[in-house]
């Protein structure tokens, strides 16, 4: 390890540990529930998590219990945490983990990433936060704090730039640093990167915007996206009686009547059922009838 890697490595540390945050899921190396936490709180602030992440374990307590539940049952419980496929994913990948591994979550990083909605970053957050294992856990809070320390004049920089300081910064067994109360390992490193970026972007312009990955979220309001989100309320409401296109697009009309936005006519409405319905959301039980 190069002697600047290392410095940085203890200085961020000890702020990291200083900027603690007691967080539900933190309390748990459960790799079911610690995989729960990481999707929920992809795009999604860790205030709308808490809470939400405890319902879902009461009704979803293991990955038998998820693999076991239907997709309407978990698109219910998932509502209004946003980006509904992400409930979905967790739910086909709880499906496949019981079929290829016995019912127990994979910690090898290929095993994990082959499943249903595990990119790079997840597999290594599970992988750290559950098993106290090494790797690349690049996401928003950890970019800031790499941006804000080694390139703080850079603008643009990409992740293959990021990749190879994040893997060489993580310890691979645990470290004693003077003035920290803890070791230094794979979760508590990871922690304390989580907790610094959090203060970074809540205290200064946020660095990850310096970042080439950095993407602006699209405008929720009127979106395509939102519309998505009315019908699956629907869906989830109507339950086995279903949805006709006719009433999807009386429902999005009264949605977007109440924003001082157009129609939408019945092709535009069975257009999205028909887009759900590929993604798994629903299906067609009847000529122009869908149900969850």
């Amino acid at each position: 390890m190069s002697e600047g890697i290392e410095a940085f490595r203890e200085r961020v540390y000890l702020a990291g540990r200083e900027l603690y945050r007691d967080l539900p899921w933190r309390r748990t190396h459960d790799p079911y529930e610690i995989w729960v936490s990481e999707a929920m709180l992809q795009q999604t602030q860790v205030s709308r998590v808490d809470g939400r992440w405890q319902s879902w374990l009461d009704r979803f307590p293991s990955v038998d219990a998820l693999a076991a539940a239907t997709s309407a049952d978990v698109l219910a419980e998932w509502q209004g945490l946003g980006y509904n496929r992400r409930a979905l994913a967790l739910w086909r990948a709880a499906r496949e983990i019981c079929e290829r591994h016995a019912g127990v979550m994979p910690y090898d990083e290929a095993a994990l990433k082959a499943l249903p909605g595990i990119g790079p970053a997840t597999a290594a957050g599970i992988r750290a936060f559950a098993f106290d294992l090494s790797g690349v856990y690049l996401e928003t809070n950890v970019r800031a704090v790499f941006l804000h320390e080694l390139f703080p004049d850079a603008e643009g920089v990409p992740d293959s730039a990021l990749r190879p300081l994040v893997a060489e910064a993580c310890p691979d067994d645990p470290l004693a640093i003077a003035g920290a109360d803890v070791p230094c390992s794979p979760r508590t490193w990871y922690y304390a990167l989580l907790d610094y970026g959090a203060h970074l972007k809540r205290t200064l312009p946020n660095p990850s915007r310096r970042s080439r990955e950095n993407v602006r979220q699209s405008r929720f309001e009127g979106s395509h996206r939102q519309k998505r989100a009315v019908l699956v309320r629907l869906l989830l409401a109507a339950g086995i009686e279903g949805v006709s296109v006719a009433d999807a697009a009386l429902e999005l009309t009264e949605f977007e009547a109440k924003a001082g936005r157009a129609a939408v006519t019945e092709a535009a409405a069975s257009g999205i059922l028909e887009e759900l319905a590929a993604e798994g959301f629903c299906h067609e039980v009847a000529s122009e009838c869908w149900v969850v």
